[in-house]
């Protein structure tokens, strides 16, 4: 049996205001990549676009750090 950790996503509503508080969870939810997760799991995956979706990310994540490094380095 496989566990996967679950992170709970927490938003509280201050005076009420409901449209604030979806903003803030849809926020959070977008940030989480959940939307994404489901979306890709809504469709076969063929192992060759696997591959290459997963090393597209990599460079994408390798991107932005070196951004970010070239950026405080002063």
């Amino acid at each position: 049996m496989l566990l996967r950790e679950f992170s709970s996503l927490e938003v509280k509503v201050v005076d009420n205001d409901l449209e604030r508080a979806m903003k803030v969870l849809k926020k959070k939810i977008q940030n989480d990549g959940l939307f994404r997760r489901l979306k890709l799991k809504k469709s076969y995956e063929k192992p060759s676009q696997y591959r290459r979706r997963k090393r597209r990310e990599s460079e994408r994540r390798q991107r932005i750090a070196q951004a970010k490094r070239a950026k405080y380095s002063h």
